[in-house]
């Protein structure tokens, strides 16, 4: 089954990465794990045929992020798509006041969404009635902030524009540099954090609330997706390449414990029977070559199969 991990390309949507991967691949069933938006690069999972039937387990997972946050300057976008619509003194923002306001965001549980975004209200999107200049007022959401650390601060057009994973941080490389946005104003107090976020959790809120706790408007000036539940960027192939790839297991990228099954229980599984489960949560269930065979929860001792693929995958 076609998987991919991709490294999306500054100012593409998801749609077009998918527009591309179906010339690329040869197929009209082409879907992805999870949307990052034009200004953000890194990983973004295509799935291709039957493996678009993973998308509902993919899109929900935790994500990783590198975010340069640039405070004192504000947009409606809460990024730098822009205009710029808000200005403010932001000499106070510091390191040391950056480190102090990161912690607390642990505790986050709900969080508005952007203006402009996806999110609905009364049918209508919140990006469709932001361009038409009316104001939809988004209730909170939930959200969840796993993990969040400064890696660096200082004036943006100096922040490294490359990082690479070392241990359990991240250090500055130059050859991991990545394509970033043209900065509407290099010379703005910035700070690069690493985040690892429950699903759904939009960073560009994030840099928004955070420029809210420092008392100064900010915005995200760039962002780079490090992670999507199992996937990571350095397996991810760049967008051209994707016709030479070779596929991502799907039981990986999928991040579930794995149980075998003989060919009599794969049999039954397929014809939706419910055996007496002997396991717990959920899982995903493989055949003896470990294809992926469906998956399954287990409820009240019985194995419930969510998703079941009739080929092996």
């Amino acid at each position: 089954m076609p998987a991919y991990v991709v490294d999306k390309p500054l100012g593409l949507t998801s749609h077009d990465v998918v527009a591309r991967a179906r010339r690329a691949l040869g197929t009209r069933r082409v879907g992805h794990g999870g949307t990052l938006d034009p200004l953000a690069t890194g990983v973004l999972v295509v799935l291709a045929e039957e493996a678009t039937k993973l998308s509902p387990f993919l899109t929900g997972s935790d994500k990783s992020y590198l975010a340069w946050i640039a405070f004192g300057v504000g947009t409606p976008t809460l990024d730098a798509e822009g205009p710029i619509d808000a200005r403010a003194d932001a000499a106070h923002v510091s390191e040391a006041t950056v480190a102090t306001a990161l912690p607390p965001f642990l505790d986050v549980t709900l969080q508005t969404p952007p203006a402009y975004s996806a999110v609905k209200r009364g049918g209508v999107k919140g990006y469709e009635a932001a361009r038409r200049g009316d104001e939809l007022d988004l209730p909170p959401r939930p959200a969840g902030y796993r993990d969040v650390r400064l890696l660096a601060f200082g004036r943006l057009a100096d922040l490294p524009s490359g990082w690479r994973p070392d241990g359990a941080g991240w250090r500055p490389d130059p050859a991991a540099a990545a394509a970033m946005p043209t900065p509407l104003d290099p010379d703005a107090p910035a700070a690069v954090v690493a985040l690892r976020v429950r699903g759904g959790t939009y960073v560009r809120a994030f840099a928004r609330d955070l420029g809210a706790a420092l008392g100064a408007p900010a915005h995200l000036a760039a962002l780079r997706r490090t992670a999507a539940g199992s996937a990571e960027l350095a397996a991810a192939v760049p967008l051209d390449g994707l016709a030479d790839a070779a596929p991502v297991d799907p039981v990986a990228l999928l991040g579930l414990p794995a149980v075998a099954l003989d060919d009599v229980a794969v049999r039954r599984v397929r014809d939706g029977r419910r055996d007496p489960a002997t396991f717990d949560g959920r899982v995903a269930l493989v055949d003896g070559a470990g294809s992926l065979v469906a998956v399954a929860d287990a409820v009240n001792g019985q194995r419930v199969p969510v998703r079941v693929w009739r080929g092996a995958i």
